[in-house]
């Protein structure tokens, strides 16, 4: 979703999403202001024909779930982002090679985190998305995704892509090492469990096998809830720029906004699991 910490931008008019999803009253906040779009289309729908854009605020994502009121909204992840986390990840020396990692996008929406993740070599790439709406175009623009790389000889592999329509509080771990993904999916309290739960089912697993998470956020607004968590370390917290093409194109979106702007960057943060052991947050690269 876009960041709180956007600068303010001069307001276009609004336009109306194509995917029409359930809306209800609810108590005003400020991601509540936040104007549903369908344009402008983001070059990487244009290029590969899919369809990840519009921005949805969260009073359209309701399914009537008693944490409907802590989600925050759909927004695709600038690709450049997303792209320059995995790649911070893994000058952490992870302790296993990608090809073991099952990445798990929390949130998924349509899916775009989804499909730039299966560019790399993981083991896997799960999309969990609690709106069923959201979870068919994630469905169909996977599908699309995996037919046209197996039809074009000259493309690189892809990962295996899975979307999963369910509540992320459900979600059991695969039992392979994970690499789960946020774009800020929902508020503290739900942060909180998910945590919570994902500390449970690792504490859980014979001491035999040491278990393998990491967790990439963006938009960490909630970055102090795993600051505070004992069984997680820190391992990067600074800005990712966009690439210029993103920027562009976020600065077009976000224009429809009054009360965001774009800055054309996210606050990110890297985390290990390292149940109560404690390490050094690595520095920004320079």
């Amino acid at each position: 979703m876009p960041s709180s910490k956007s600068r303010r931008s001069p307001q276009s008019p609004a336009k109306t999403p194509s995917v029409v999803l359930k809306s209800s009253e609810a108590k005003t906040r400020p991601r509540d202001l936040l104007v549903p779009t369908a344009l402008p289309i983001h070059p990487f729908d244009q290029i590969h024909g899919v369809d990840t854009s519009g921005l949805v605020p969260a009073r359209h994502l309701l399914t009537g779930h008693p944490n409907d009121e802590h989600i925050t909204a759909y927004y695709g992840i600038a690709p450049s982002i997303l792209r320059a986390l995995i790649d911070r990840w893994r000058e952490t020396i992870p302790p296993h090679p990608i090809s073991s990692y099952t990445f798990v996008d929390v949130g998924a929406g349509k899916g775009r985190g989804v499909l730039v993740a299966s560019e790399y070599r993981f083991r896997k790439v799960v999309g969990i998305e609690l709106n069923p709406q959201l979870a068919a175009i994630a469905r169909t623009n996977s599908a699309h995704w995996i037919a046209t790389h197996a039809a074009d000889p000259t493309s690189e592999p892809i990962a295996p892509i899975e979307i999963v329509e369910q509540d992320a509080l459900d979600f059991e771990l695969p039992a392979t090492p994970t690499l789960i993904f946020f774009f800020h999916p929902f508020e503290a309290p739900v942060l909180e469990q998910f945590i919570a739960r994902i500390h449970a089912q690792l504490s859980a697993r014979p001491k035999s096998r040491s278990p393998v998470l990491d967790l990439l956020y963006a938009n960490a607004e909630c970055a102090n809830i795993l600051d505070r968590h004992p069984a997680f370390t820190q391992l990067f917290l600074d800005h990712v720029k966009m690439t210029p093409e993103d920027y562009a194109a976020d600065l077009e979106a976000i224009a429809q906004q009054k009360e965001y702007g774009s800055t054309g960057d996210e606050e990110c943060a890297i985390y290990r699991y390292t149940c109560r052991a404690k390490g050094p947050i690595l520095k920004p690269a320079a």
